[in-house]
């Protein structure tokens, strides 16, 4: 004989308010459109529900928050090379998949415009003016030749990855994109 438990919609749906995640972390290691759309969509969210988010930006992920068309002021040509190659800006993000030259984000974007869904620079101004804390890692930052100057206004602050897990462990929910 199996025992069952019977569960009650209402009751659980109360402990679970009652238990509701405060803080919310995300790293960003992605620079891909859908997945930064993904991100900022979760980051604010949570933040429109008074959860505190913090989103740490990290290798790939740090295109997502650079200015567009900013060039790195690396010393070393391998650092300045990869900063040609690796251009940033929210608005330039390449889909994951299907992204075919370009094409592929485009058509993506005029979806979204005549669904009057907003693109990744409008989402992270929300995330902005919710409050989302961004942290952009520093580590990545001297490895691939990217300097505060490159990147946007808004920045909480530059640290590592102990800063990130800092905060990861006061988190109740903590995504990695």
């Amino acid at each position: 004989m199996i025992a069952t438990q019977h569960i009650e919609p209402t009751t659980t749906l109360a402990q679970l308010q009652e238990s509701k995640p405060e803080r919310v972390t995300i790293v960003l290691l992605s620079g891909d459109l859908d997945r930064a759309m993904a991100a900022f969509i979760i980051a604010t969210g949570a933040a429109a529900m008074g959860m505190h988010v913090t989103m740490f930006f990290t290798f790939w992920g740090l295109n997502t928050i650079r200015r567009r068309g900013a060039t790195s002021s690396a010393k070393d040509w391998l650092r300045r090379m990869f900063g040609l190659l690796n251009k940033g800006g929210a608005d330039a993000l390449p889909l994951s998949r299907f992204h075919f030259a370009g094409l592929g984000t485009k058509m993506m974007q005029t979806v979204m415009k005549q669904n009057r869904m907003p693109g990744v620079p409008e989402l992270m101004q929300t995330a902005l003016d919710l409050g989302v804390r961004f942290i952009a890692c520093t580590t990545t930052m001297g490895l691939m030749g990217i300097t505060k100057n490159t990147l946007i206004d808004g920045i909480d602050q530059f640290a590592g990855v102990t800063t990130y897990l800092a905060e990861a462990k006061q988190g109740n929910v903590n995504l990695f994109i």
